[in-house]
């Protein structure tokens, strides 16, 4: 991806959040300048992978493939310093814009439907770690009501509803085509996307990035470059 395209998702993100009145904390909004004096005290950002994350699942074409997350607060599966067992997260899904089928080996989560479209989900139970089955039943709770869909039935997620989805169930989310772009929110046991996204088309859940530009805001897997100046990229440094 291109940085260029990555600032411009960003801040149409924060405007998103303004129109949904969801206020997004300090740190969504420090700058590249800004960083280097303030990740000294924020080694629980850097560590937890909190902050922005944006992927193509490196298609090229995020409009068609893609998501945008902002990780809000998140615990560790390995640092005993991170005693958080929980990850809040929002996401934003545009409309034609498919988040690929996928599972989580370990995360347990709740989706909600904070506002803006209707959110859809297929969901399939796994037959194996590449493979969906096509033909059992899916047992989910919907707001607490046990609820059962057939192998791949889109599910339909309206402002204020939510959906819990448990290890190793497959889904992929989809706006509503006419409803608009949603605003999402994610509360889940503790989130690495290193190591817990089996997304079986796609290999690549970080993309690359063609640094074409300054970052307006940085990625959560900027971090590691933010002490060493000499390892910014030309486009970086002014």
């Amino acid at each position: 991806m291109k940085r260029s395209d990555i600032n411009k998702t960003i801040l149409q993100a924060i405007e998103f959040c303004r129109e949904m009145r969801f206020l997004l904390p300090a740190f969504a909004y420090w700058t590249l300048d800004e960083w280097p004096d303030k990740i000294g005290m924020a080694e629980e950002i850097v560590d937890n992978q909190m902050g922005w994350d944006i992927t193509d699942f490196g298609t090229g074409d995020f409009d068609r493939t893609g998501l945008l997350i902002f990780v809000l607060r998140n615990g560790n599966f390995t640092d005993q310093r991170y005693k958080k067992p929980y990850c809040e997260k929002i996401l934003i899904q545009n409309e034609d814009q498919i988040l690929p089928t996928h599972f989580h080996w370990r995360k347990m989560e709740d989706i909600i439907n904070r506002g803006g479209g209707n959110l859809m989900v297929s969901l399939n139970n796994a037959v194996s770690d590449t493979e969906p089955d096509h033909k059992s039943p899916v047992a989910v709770t919907m707001d607490g009501e046990r609820r059962s869909f057939g192998a791949g039935e889109p599910v339909r997620i309206r402002p204020g509803q939510s959906i819990t989805l448990e290890p190793r169930q497959f889904h992929k989310f989809w706006a509503e085509p006419g409803t608009g772009r949603v605003l999402l929110g994610e509360v889940s046991t503790v989130a690495d996307e290193r190591v817990d996204n089996n997304f079986p088309e796609y290999d690549l859940r970080l993309p690359d990035v063609e640094e074409d530009e300054r970052p307006v805001h940085l990625l959560f897997h900027d971090y590691q470059m933010v002490r060493d100046r000499a390892s910014w990229p030309p486009a970086w440094r002014r």
